[in-house]
Parts: C-alpha cells; structure tokens; sequence
C-alpha cells in the first residue's frame, strides 16, 4: 500500500488539474512521494497532447483587461465545465492574459508565440497544462482595442462558472455610458458598429429573403418596396450596435445616449465562450 492520504490526493488534485483517478495511479507508481507523482503525470500527460488535438473544446471562460487607452480579451477553452472552473485553469488564464497585455497581441497566433515567463512561451504553457490537467486547452482568440477610454465587462451565465461572455469598447468620453454599453452589447450581441460594417452582399440577402417572404405572405405588389425596406432596416436594428434599443431605456438607441452622454464610441469586441 502506497504511503499517502486523502490530503495527499486533494492537494495533488489541486495542484494539478489532474483527475482522481490519475492522481491515486500517479501516486502509487511514486510510492507516495509527491514531486515524483507530479512529475508521472506531467509525463504521461505530454504523451496524451497529440492524441487530444483532435477533441472538442466547448468549455472555458473568457477573460480581460482594460488599461491605458488599450483593452485585451482572450478567449482559453477546454473540453469540460469542470475543469473550466477550477481553480488551476483559471489561473492559467489569467497568466496568458498577462501575456496577452505584455506583448501586446492581437490574434492567437501571436499570442502563442508570446512569453508567458519562466523562458517558455504561452504554447508551451498551455502544452504543459494540457498534460497535468488532461484536457485539450486552447487559446480560441484574442481581442484588442485601443482608444482614449476603453472599458471592459465580464459577464457569468452561470454562478458556478467563470465568465462566459467578455466585452471591450472604447471610445471618447464618459466612461460610466461606455461600460453601460459594454453592459448592453453583453446582452443584444450586435455584430457590428454601424450599418457601413455590413458587407453589401448581406445586406442584398436580406432584401430577397425579405421579399421573398412578403410575396409568400401575400402582400399586395404596391406595398412590396415599403415593406422590404422595414424588414431590412428590422435587420440592422438587430445587428448594429448604435441602431439597436438601448438595455436600459429601449425608447432611445445606444447610438442617441452615448451622443446625449457627449461620448462617442470607436469600436468593441464581444466573445462568448465556443460562439
């Protein structure tokens, strides 16, 4: 019998992100010495990263910071909710965020490559924590944005999770109206900042599909043209941040409060986790 205890087990756990049962293995096979434990399941851990490539991360959390006219937000996935709410994965997320902010990365590709300390890149941070935690884990994207004010907003969907949906904008002006902002494009998800955003080619799709279903609902040919160009402006309501009702006083648009909070906004960012 290995010379361990439960304590032994949940610190181990702990200290890993590994599972139960690859915790008691690890720590049989080192006869209860801890660092030779921790040092099995790094092991057999790297082994198992080219086998994980090809699994699903679904899970996760986003995280971000807003400093200095400049806001970073990073999306890290896993394959379970469980592993996305330890403890141990959400450090890590917070440590590729840091090397997000440092080197100043603006895609993944960058941030990969970026230093996360202890002479290893962020690749290789996440290629270790895929082998002590035992899931696939990856950075999915990075946002980034620069203005004179830039806020940020993390939103949870669940009590028992980390963030699920992150938000950057920034702009001009009163910083209170741009994270109410932030707050509102957490909750209506538009896809852009202004109806020019819109490729033409959208926009042309929108028109025949809302024809299309004017003639199949019988409207009368005359009415044809009034009828289509409320439905597509129906569907830049939807879509662009400035036309959509604003959260909290749907009579207005986000674009009419931020001009009466004598702030403008230059551009935002919005991740929810494995959207």
């Amino acid at each position: 019998m290995a010379n361990y205890t439960a304590a032994d087990i949940k610190a181990l756990r702990e200290s890993t992100g590994a599972g139960m049962l690859d915790v008691k293995k690890a720590l049989d096979e080192a006869d209860g010495d801890k660092a030779k434990a921790t040092e099995i399941l790094r092991v057999k851990g790297l082994k198992g990263v080219t086998k994980r490539e090809g699994r699903t991360t679904s899970n996760g959390l986003v995280t971000a910071k807003a400093e200095g006219g400049v806001g970073t937000l990073v999306e890290v996935l896993c394959e379970t909710d469980f592993v996305a709410k330890g403890e141990k994965f959400i450090a890590l997320a917070d440590q590729v965020l840091a090397a997000a902010v440092a080197a100043g990365a603006a895609d993944a590709d960058a941030l990969l490559a970026a230093d996360a300390g202890d002479g290893k890149s962020v690749k290789e941070l996440l290629d270790d924590a895929n082998a002590t935690i035992g899931e696939k884990i990856e950075v999915k994207r990075v946002g980034r944005v620069e203005a004179p004010v830039v806020v940020s907003y993390l939103h949870k969907t669940s009590p028992d999770l980390p963030a699920q949906i992150g938000v950057l904008v920034g702009g001009e002006g009163d910083e209170a109206t741009l994270r109410d902002v932030a707050m509102h494009i957490a909750a209506f998800s538009p896809t852009v900042l202004t109806r020019d955003e819109v490729d033409a080619e959208t926009v042309e799709n929108e028109r025949r599909v809302a024809e299309a279903t004017a003639k199949e609902e019988g409207k009368p040919e005359a009415a044809l043209p009034k009828i289509v160009e409320g439905r597509v402006n129906g569907f830049f309501k939807e879509n662009v941040l400035l036309e959509q009702p604003f959260a909290k006083d749907a009579k207005k648009t986000v674009a009419k409060v931020v001009e009466e909070a004598g702030a403008t906004i230059a551009g935002f960012e919005r991740f929810r986790v494995g959207a």
